[in-house]
């Protein structure tokens, strides 16, 4: 999914480029649980190792083409920086690689609902974080999605850690993300530059004792894996692009198309189940977010 560290427009307008670029990359994330399950007879593992060192070739030479290589220089040389990417390096990690298990273990929709959740978590983070005053409708909207959490946990008699873990772990990322001094595509290649020698060296490891599929699997296999980098930079980058061109409102909104569509690919593609229990929490949740929606769209209309 995206952060939200793209700077809005010194006008706050919309534009339909932007609009294009945002939507292309919610609809790439959107069909990602596909892919995702085409490599999960791989191990996790492998493909996460795999997303991580084929993204930086492909960032590498974004930054090259938009000449905005002189920011890496100076993060390079600041310990600070290069210690706070280290920490959304770590985070990102974490909510990867839940996410290529979940949907190898037919666990699409916890996904879905983990970032369903995650926006009103981040309004929550910053209330907390940054002592942000919320609103009447966000306290609502909040407390929908705690019940919501609560019914889960009732049924599975357990937490939806699955859910939850997603949630936190990007949250977390976008909120660090913030305080990163370099854009967001500069940023996004110092993560994964920072995690390229263990991936590298697992990937190594893996084709040495022929457990890997770069060279030991079927050509569909090879490029599989060549190809997560692409569709873990291209969203990436393309939503960067158009979230500078598009009001906070606005991505605010789209950023259900991703959710979404993972939610329709899991239940009418991949024929996972949905419990009546189920189904109740994902109502609540989209109840929580339509009111979070009509108060960001009240507030748009105010300012």
């Amino acid at each position: 999914m995206a952060t939200s560290d793209a700077p809005v427009p010194a006008k706050n307008e919309d534009s339909p480029r932007g609009f294009a670029f945002a939507l292309t990359a919610y609809f790439l994330w959107g069909f990602l649980p596909i892919y995702m399950k085409a490599v999960s007879h791989m191990s996790p593992f492998e493909v996460l190792a795999h997303r991580v060192v084929w993204s930086v070739p492909i960032a590498g030479l974004v930054l090259f083409l938009l000449r905005r290589t002189q920011d890496l220089k100076v993060a390079f040389r600041s310990p600070r920086i290069l210690m706070m990417a280290g920490l959304t390096a770590a985070l990102i990690t974490v909510n990867w690689g839940i996410y290529v298990w979940a949907i190898s273990v037919d666990r699409a929709l916890d996904t879905a609902l983990g970032y369903f959740i995650n926006p009103l978590f981040s309004i929550f983070l910053a209330a907390v974080l940054l002592k942000e005053r919320l609103q009447p409708v966000q306290l609502v909207a909040i407390a929908l999605v705690v019940v919501a959490v609560v019914i889960l946990t009732f049924d599975a008699g357990g937490l939806p850690w699955v859910s939850l873990a997603l949630t936190f772990s990007w949250g977390f990322y976008a909120f660090f993300r913030k305080t990163l001094p370099v854009g967001p595509n500069q940023g996004f290649f110092l993560e994964v530059l920072i995690l390229s020698p263990p991936a590298l060296l697992y990937i190594l490891y893996s084709e040495a004792t022929g457990t890997g599929h770069l060279f030991n699997g079927s050509m569909s296999d090879t490029l599989l894996l060549i190809g997560s980098g692409i569709i873990t930079a291209g969203p990436l980058m393309i939503y960067a692009n158009g979230a500078k061109l598009l009001r906070l409102s606005t991505i605010g909104i789209m950023q259900y198309v991703a959710p979404t569509m993972i939610f329709l690919i899991a239940v009418f593609v991949f024929h996972e189940s949905l419990s009546t229990v189920k189904l109740s929490a994902f109502v609540l949740i989209w109840v929580a977010l339509a009111i979070y929606s009509w108060g960001l769209l009240r507030g748009s209309r105010g300012r």
